[in-house]
């Protein structure tokens, strides 16, 4: 998101060329509800760290559940701290401060790698249930005790490696005149969300539902992996605009202007929501869980027998 920078270069030009206030005032508006939802989502991931910390039973999926709400939790609480500085821009006579491009430096690479290993961890987990369901007795008796741990550690040193290269490589000027280094940067960015994680999640998701369909009965069972589909969904309603949004500004198919700035935050909203609704979707499907008995959990028991019966 090294493109922050330029972006706040473009609120405070623009004040010059003489907008309206009321243009600014709605700006402003915006982001104050995006900063009203980022608050809420900080709540709801707040309370999903305390039940899978404290009270939910461990399982297979409880390591990543955690790591997927500690990246939700930063990304909230670094978009705050940007949207608050893009308020003191275009409401401050003098938004300018020692040190203010560092500062944004530093806020994009955290919630980049927040952001990015959110998608990682995500993915991780829509591909690992589909696996599960598909394979139970493989799920149950031979995947590795420490998967989870070893895939959510390489997973946000891999969203934290390109954090770094696309804002330390890409910097506001490389928007203006592009780069090699920078033009692979984004290329394989983009590649990672769109034809790698996307893809994975998708299919995941509708063998999935056909499993589901297929299998079980009970509604409680349907509902509680239709929860996890619609996350899918809405991270994918998320991560599709901001992403193809970037490609085309840094290619200037669309100019870096007043309106970019108007689909710059149509992204945040976006981001802010899936970080938002996600946390509460997994409160809801705790509170169907513990509501109501699964149907499938005679089908672990028998796994788990099976198991038995296979290392005897």
């Amino acid at each position: 998101m090294s493109l922050n920078a330029t972006l706040t270069t473009d609120l405070e030009d623009e004040g010059s060329y003489g907008h309206s206030q009321d243009t600014f005032i709605h700006f402003t508006t915006a982001v104050a509800v995006a900063i009203l939802l980022c608050l809420i989502g900080l709540v709801g991931n707040i309370i999903v760290l305390w039940n899978l910390c404290l009270k939910m039973k461990k399982s297979t999926f409880t390591a990543y559940s955690i790591n997927l709400a500690v990246a939700y939790f930063i990304v909230l609480l670094i978009s705050v701290c940007i949207l608050i500085l893009y308020i003191n821009t275009m409401n401050n006579p003098n938004p300018n401060f020692e040190g203010k491009d560092s500062l944004f430096l530093f806020l994009e690479i955290v919630h980049d790698s927040a952001l990015y290993s959110g998608m990682f961890i995500l993915t991780a987990i829509s591909l690992e249930r589909c696996i599960s369901v598909m394979f139970p007795v493989w799920h149950s008796c031979h995947r590795p005790k420490r998967l989870s741990v070893i895939m959510c550690v390489t997973l946000w040193s891999i969203g934290c490696i390109e954090s770094l290269f696309e804002n330390l490589v890409c910097t506001p000027d490389t928007f203006v005149t592009p780069t090699s280094q920078c033009t692979a940067i984004q290329l394989i960015t983009f590649a990672l969300a769109i034809i790698v994680c996307l893809p994975i999640m998708v299919t995941s998701s509708i063998i999935l539902l056909i499993h589901i369909k297929k299998k079980f009965h009970q509604q409680v069972s349907t509902e509680l992996y239709a929860f996890i589909i619609i996350a899918v969904i809405v991270f994918i309603l998320s991560v599709i605009p901001f992403n193809f949004l970037w490609l085309l500004i840094y290619f200037h198919l669309i100019p870096t202007d007043f309106q970019t700035i108007a689909f710059f935050f149509a992204s945040i909203y976006a981001i802010v929501i899936n970080c938002t609704i996600i946390p509460y979707l997994y409160i809801i499907a705790e509170i169907k869980w513990k509501t109501k008995p699964l149907r499938h959990e005679n089908d672990s028991k028998t796994d788990i027998t099976t198991c038995k019966t296979d290392n005897i």
